[in-house]
């Protein structure tokens, strides 16, 4: 009868202890370090009607630093815009009352998230308000196909030899003095 050696069973051990912190640390990456508790957090509504990429627990920033995620994302039956919940963390809970949500993205194809641009109301935010001054998500390949088959900008035959007119557009009474109408020229 042999007697095997202890080193391989501590190095089988290590090894599995090794693999359950891998996962460990995989589990808390996957939840952008939240356990599911939010106890520390208050909530607020805003309205948006497109949100493009934004997805639940995407990040809340001000000025790029987190202060909470995104709690939930519904649509109103009514109106039929998208109802986004904020859970802002509880240590900024003096936001003005009139801060202005929206909805941007990290880089050009990164994460969405939404921004705060705090305003200067007296007024604090209090939990279950919702948050008037939003603006939606820009959809970056709406915009870019809108650009290419909308023909995008006149084209260069188009105003060959000819200055393009200032005033065109542009309605009388907001022309001023400087413009004389034709009618009033004289030969």
């Amino acid at each position: 009868m042999t007697v095997r050696a202890p080193r391989i069973e501590f190095a089988v051990g290590a090894f599995l202890l090794l693999a359950l912190a891998s996962l460990l640390v995989l589990a808390l990456a996957s939840t952008n370090g939240r356990w599911g508790v939010g106890g520390d957090t208050y909530e607020v509504t805003a309205r948006f009607s497109t949100i493009g990429a934004l997805r639940p627990n995407a990040p809340i920033k001000i000025g790029g630093v987190a202060i909470g995620h995104v709690a939930k994302i519904d649509v109103d039956p009514v109106k039929f815009d998208t109802v986004v919940t904020l859970a802002i963390n509880k240590r900024y809970d003096k936001l003005p009352a009139d801060t202005a949500a929206s909805i941007l993205t990290s880089g050009l194809l990164g994460e969405s998230y939404v921004n705060l641009a705090p305003g200067g109301d007296p007024e604090n935010l209090k939990p279950g308000d919702e948050l008037y001054l939003t603006q939606s998500a820009v959809d970056l390949i709406q915009l870019v196909g809108k650009y290419m088959f909308s023909g995008g900008g006149a084209k260069p035959a188009d105003n060959a030899g000819q200055a393009p007119d200032p005033n065109a557009g542009v309605p009388d009474y907001l022309q001023g003095e400087a413009a004389p109408k034709e009618e009033t020229k004289t030969p």
